[in-house]
C-alpha cells in the first residue's frame, strides 16, 4: 500500500510462507459468519476487506476475494504487505476487485476508507504476546461500523487453524477448526493458537481447560468413530457446550469447526475448572 505522505509502514517482515488453499477454513467461517454483515456496509463504493501480511506470494488475498464474493458480490480486496518486492511480484494478479498495496498495522486505504473486514492470518506469531493486544487496539480502530477483525495461526496445508473475531469494541470469539479426518485429539489444535493464547496452555489457564474437556468428550465418543470423524467431533462438541459458552451450532459443527466466546477462554480469566 502506498504511504500516507512520509508515514512508514508499521510492523515488520514477516516470514512470508504461504500456499494456495492455506486460508480455507477461516474464509469459509468468514463468508458463512460475516457475509450478512459485509453487506450492511455503509460505504458507498461497496465493503473493502483487507488480506494483511498477505506474504510472498498473492494465493491468500485472491482467495479471500472469491470466497467472499460467494457471500457479498460486490466486495473488494486490499492485499496489505509491508515488503515492497512482495507488493510489487503481486502486482500481475491485481483484477476489478483485488489490489495490491504496501502498509502495515496502520492499514492506510485510499480515500481515507475504513474495512469492514482485516483478516492476519500467521502474522503476529513473531511477535512478543505483550505487543498482541496493542495491535488489536490498533487494527480493530481502523474498522468501519460493523466491521471485524480476525487474527489467528494454521498449519502449511490449512489443516489446523484457530483464530480470534474481534470487533470494533473488542474480542468476541475463538475459533478452534480441523480437517477433521488428519486429527488425533482436539488438543492438537494447541499448536496452532494464536499468538495471544498460544503460551497460556497451562495448568490453571481456561484455554488449557477448554482443550482438556474436548480431549476427555473427544474420547467418551469413541464410539461414534464407526460412523466417522465428524459424527465423533460433533458428539464432542455438544458434550463441551454443556459447561461452556460454545456460540454457534451443529451446522458449523459438522465443517470442523466449534466457537466459545473470547471471554471464556482469555488468558487469566474466565473459567478454569476442568
Amino acid at each position: 500500500m502506498g504511504r500516507r505522505g512520509a508515514e512508514r509502514p508499521v510492523g515488520t517482515v514477516t516470514r512470508g510462507t504461504t500456499n494456495p488453499n492455506r486460508l480455507r477454513r477461516m474464509d469459509r467461517w468468514i463468508a458463512a459468519v460475516h457475509g450478512s454483515a459485509l453487506r450492511r456496509t455503509a460505504d458507498p463504493y461497496g465493503p473493502v476487506a483487507v488480506d494483511l501480511g498477505y506474504g510472498a506470494a498473492p494465493w491468500t488475498a485472491v482467495e479471500l476475494l472469491e470466497r467472499l464474493r460467494a457471500a457479498c458480490p460486490d466486495v473488494s480486496v486490499v492485499g496489505i504487505e509491508i515488503d515492497p518486492a512482495r507488493v510489487e511480484a503481486a502486482r500481475p494478479y491485481e483484477r476489478p476487485g483485488l489490489v495490491f498495496a504496501r502498509g502495515g498495522f496502520e492499514v492506510p486505504l485510499p480515500g481515507g476508507r475504513r474495512p469492514m473486514l482485516i483478516r492476519a492470518a500467521n502474522v503476529l506469531r513473531q511477535y512478543d504476546e505483550r505487543e498482541v493486544v496493542p495491535v488489536w487496539d490498533r487494527l480493530r480502530a481502523r474498522l468501519a461500523p460493523g466491521g471485524l477483525l480476525v487474527e489467528g495461526t494454521c498449519d502449511e496445508i490449512g489443516r489446523r487453524h484457530v483464530w480470534v473475531a474481534i470487533g470494533p469494541e473488542g474480542p468476541r470469539t475463538v475459533t478452534f477448526a480441523a480437517r477433521l479426518g488428519s486429527l488425533g485429539t482436539p488438543s492438537d489444535l494447541a499448536e496452532r493458537l494464536p499468538k495471544a493464547l498460544i503460551h497460556r496452555n497451562v495448568p490453571g489457564e481456561p484455554v488449557h481447560a477448554f482443550l482438556l474437556d474436548m480431549d476427555r468428550a473427544w474420547a467418551a465418543a469413541s464410539p461414534y468413530a464407526a460412523l466417522g470423524a465428524r459424527q465423533r467431533w460433533m458428539r464432542s462438541v455438544k458434550e463441551v457446550a454443556a459447561g461452556w459458552p460454545v456460540v454457534d451450532g451443529p451446522h458449523r459443527w459438522r465443517q470442523g469447526e466449534v466457537t466459545v466466546r473470547w471471554e471464556a477462554l482469555a488468558p487469566g480469566g474466565g473459567r478454569k475448572g476442568t
